[in-house]
């Protein structure tokens, strides 16, 4: 809504004239030709129009002399939200807030309408420390800390709400945004158990939870993700309870990044599995550290240095063997070294300096996800950071509600989730996914409104996360990737063998060749789920892909490339590396012409008389204007002219006319150098 000056100037007892001149020094905007501001800014108008006329002669004033008191940006960062806050009034009595939440930045208007000061007495405050604003002008945090305290109030530092875009992609780094240290706290680690089917993963959860809900794994796994905490020495430990890394793949494939600590758990009595080895190059991909369990040692035919001996293959080796990696024997049958596991798990958690913000509102993950009788649509979820708390407005994937209800592992209800505590929870519109974030939101509106984006999305695209083929030959082309993964299937070990030493004669010091899981056998859904997860390639020589994972890559965009003769897989690799790199620049020396007479200059443009005295001036070409022996500038040689003949290029000996852009001025005499640059895609040489 609009009103008009003239109504406006009346009901002030004022006029038109002292109006426009209060809107054009406080910078305000309104329409000039109509005379009509906005309504909100009338609003403001009518708070200042009492202002004496020195406020403003000294508002104009400090325009004249604010580049003397001018306060640079870094010192305003130095300095804010660091000075002792003192309460000031700075002339206003009737202040509606004495503190102020900001994330990143908010307008001079906002500041106005959230705390009652004075538009005018803010904006000259702003003059006086060298910044000039007007009412839609946005301060970042750092210039609001050190202003606002001037007019009596406290300025909050918030964390960011974060976009739709980044809930559908799963960025819970960017949701959760810069924290403020002194609100950060130690928070417990989250630890995934991962490892061969029927080494013990289940029965290891089992024991730490001292519960006996599962009997046994073989044939079959558990029914579906969930979590819980338990207290050791005082601290506590979640633990994901997965049916193995097929989850954790998964979520990782979805863009959730929730795991701190990886569990492997592998039987003393069988040693290294192809799932072993699975587990560990997830593991690995992630970045997620590992500790090796070491379980069933209760049996006689346990041999522990076996299992060392063979991880040291895959990179693992064994602390009293000189490598770095924890490794814990255990029985989780007997429960036997189960307290020097949590003893590692606690210790490696220290080292991770694992922190969360709980003051903050929450940020969360789902992990589990289904209908519930008598609850509706539930979701198991593990808070990133902040905490959760019954009555909460949220937004889970395409799901939204308030929580209703909260459940504990136990089943126990609960009013709060502070970090790293898994919980169900309850009152969601619909199911969400797996690996879905939960944003807590300031209304139901924004609630719905982001699950109603995300859930369009979703339909238009048919997909919540996919790895395509075209993306990354996209950053390929772009340079952001400069790594090439590859996950490789093969006939045998000593095909493998042969592909893996022809790859490593690939060398260059800007692309490389990152294998990140090789098996033999055929080509599974669980390479196509890491090789989603991880944005690689399946790279499968003399063995065979079946139907169903032919359509399962197909649906998660992963490409499979079978090969039977070696030469061909490295070629294509090799083009893939290739366009990794970036293209070579490449300056081709076209001509000399001397500058005889300048025609006409306007701005940047120019038209010259020249003599071409060596080679070819071309049309499009860059012009280095040498003088007195020095480069002065780059100008662009736009056209050429000879008589009345517009011409692509000339020769030397000829005389003509150039039109030309150039920032500086020429000088008669100049030398004129033509020059191209064209780019070369660059190839790698096996």
């Amino acid at each position: 809504m609009v009103v008009k000056l003239k109504e406006l100037a009346e009901n002030l007892n004022s006029s038109i004239e002292e109006l426009t001149g209060l809107l054009k020094k406080l910078e305000f905007d309104y329409d000039e030709e109509k005379l009509e501001v906005d309504e909100d800014i009338a609003e403001l108008l009518e708070d200042e129009i009492g202002t004496t006329k020195s406020d403003i002669e000294n508002i104009a004033e400090n325009i004249e002399g604010s580049m003397d008191r001018e306060i640079k940006k870094t010192a305003r960062k130095k300095t804010a939200g660091k000075t002792k806050f003192v309460k000031k009034n700075h002339g206003n009595s009737s202040l509606k807030s004495e503190s102020l939440d900001v994330s990143d930045s908010i307008t001079v208007k906002e500041i106005c309408e959230k705390t009652g000061v004075s538009p005018a007495k803010l904006i000259g405050e702003l003059m006086k420390n060298g910044i000039i604003a007007n009412i839609n002008q946005s301060l970042d945090i750092d210039t609001a800390m050190v202003i606002l305290p001037e007019f009596g109030i406290k300025v909050n530092r918030v964390s960011k709400t974060g976009s739709t875009d980044d809930l559908l992609s799963r960025d819970v780094d960017t949701l959760i945004g810069e924290e403020d240290a002194e609100n950060l706290s130690e928070r417990p680690p989250i630890i995934t158990i991962m490892g061969h089917v029927d080494h013990g993963k289940t029965k290891l959860l089992d024991t730490i939870r001292n519960t006996n809900v599962v009997a046994g794994e073989s044939g079959g796994i558990t029914q579906h993700v969930a979590a819980y905490q338990i207290t050791h020495n005082e601290k506590k430990i979640t633990f994901i309870d997965t049916p193995g890394h097929e989850a954790f793949t998964e979520m990782r494939a979805r863009g959730a990044k929730l795991t701190d600590i990886a569990i492997l758990v592998v039987a003393a009595t069988e040693g290294v599995k192809p799932t072993t080895i699975e587990a560990i190059n997830h593991a690995k991909d992630a970045g997620v550290p590992i500790i090796v369990a070491i379980n069933k040692m209760d049996l006689p035919e346990a041999n522990p240095e076996k299992v060392k001996t063979e991880l040291v293959e895959y990179g693992l080796q064994a602390e009293d063997w000189g490598g770095d990696t924890i490794m814990v024997p255990i029985s989780a049958l007997k429960g036997d070294g189960i307290d020097k596991l949590l003893d590692m798990i606690l210790l490696v958690s220290e080292v991770e300096n694992l922190k969360a913000n709980p003051k903050r509102a929450a940020i969360a993950t789902a992990v589990e996800t289904h209908q519930e009788p008598g609850l509706g649509p539930v979701a198991t979820v593990i808070v990133n950071t902040g905490t959760l708390r019954m009555g909460d407005i949220v937004v889970l994937g395409n799901s939204y509600g308030k929580v209703k209800a909260m459940l504990d592992d136990n089943g126990n209800r609960v009013s709060v989730a502070p970090p790293s505590f898994p919980v169900l929870i309850a009152g969601l519109s619909s199911t969400p996914l797996a690996g879905d974030v939960l944003q807590v939101c300031k209304n139901d509106k924004e609630a719905k409104d982001r699950a109603n984006q995300i859930s369009e999305i979703r339909t238009n695209e048919r997909l919540a996360s996919k790895a395509p083929l075209l993306e990354i030959v996209t950053k390929i082309a772009k340079g952001d990737l400069k790594v090439l993964k590859l996950i490789v299937k093969t006939d045998t070990k000593g095909s493998f063998d042969a592909i893996k030493g022809s790859l490593e004669k690939i060398k260059h010091e800007e692309v490389m060749v990152d294998i990140i899981h090789h098996a033999v056998g055929e080509v599974s859904q669980s390479d196509v789920a890491m090789a989603a997860a991880g944005q690689s390639i399946i790279v499968a020589f003399h063995t065979k892909t079946s139907s169903d994972v032919s359509k399962l890559a197909e649906q998660k965009g992963v490409e499979i490339r079978s090969y039977e003769i070696i030469y061909k897989l490295i070629e294509d690799i090799t083009a893939f590396l290739s366009g990794m790199l970036d293209p070579e620049e490449v300056v081709t020396e076209l001509g000399k012409a001397e500058l005889r007479q300048i025609f006409f200059s306007k701005k940047n443009s120019y038209i010259l008389g020249c003599k071409i005295t060596n080679g070819v001036m071309k049309k499009g070409s860059t012009l280095r204007v040498i003088r007195d022996g020095e480069t002065v500038g780059e100008a662009k040689l736009d056209s050429l002219r000879k008589g009345d003949e517009n011409v692509p290029e000339l020769k030397a000996g000829n005389e003509c006319g150039l039109k030309v852009n150039f920032k500086d001025s020429f000088h008669e005499g100049d030398l004129l150098e033509a020059y191209e640059v064209s780019f070369v895609e660059r190839k790698l040489e096996v």
